[in-house]
């Protein structure tokens, strides 16, 4: 995983240098490396939120909206929870940084969603049964 941490960490490197010369010789710009961090991540930040925007207007409109939404944004933050950990691992040699170490971890929390959504489920049930039979 660390391997494929520096490839990644060397593509975006090369994005980035590519766009800080493109922006300084072709457009004739004295960008500084603080310009383009603010342009760049702002249009990377304003199109990811449009995209969740309309997913999330889209799911909304579903039967179980609130918790899917709920889901998904948990999900995200387990997602950069447990490759911050993995990270940190390799930063500090306190562990092994592995990918299937974080593969694991999110599997956990998905067994664990699955569970509370039977359970949820089961008592929705029971509740619309004592319902029906009290209006009989």
């Amino acid at each position: 995983m660390k391997e494929f941490i520096q490839i990644l960490a060397e593509i975006v490197n090369n994005i980035h240098d590519f766009i800080l010369l493109f922006v300084s010789d072709t457009l004739n710009s004295n960008a500084t490396d603080k310009d383009l961090h603010f342009w760049i991540m702002g249009i990377i930040g304003i199109i990811i939120f449009l995209f969740v925007l309309f997913l999330s207007n889209l799911i909304s409109r579903m039967r179980f909206g609130i918790t899917i939404l709920s889901f998904l944004y948990t999900f995200t933050v387990m997602v950069v929870l447990v490759f911050a950990i993995e990270i940190q691992q390799a930063l500090t040699s306190r562990g092994n940084m592995e990918f299937q170490d974080a593969a694991v971890g999110l599997w956990g929390f998905i067994v664990f969603f699955l569970v509370f959504a039977a359970i949820s489920s089961l008592y929705l049930l029971i509740k619309k049964f004592f319902k029906q039979s009290k209006k009989r």
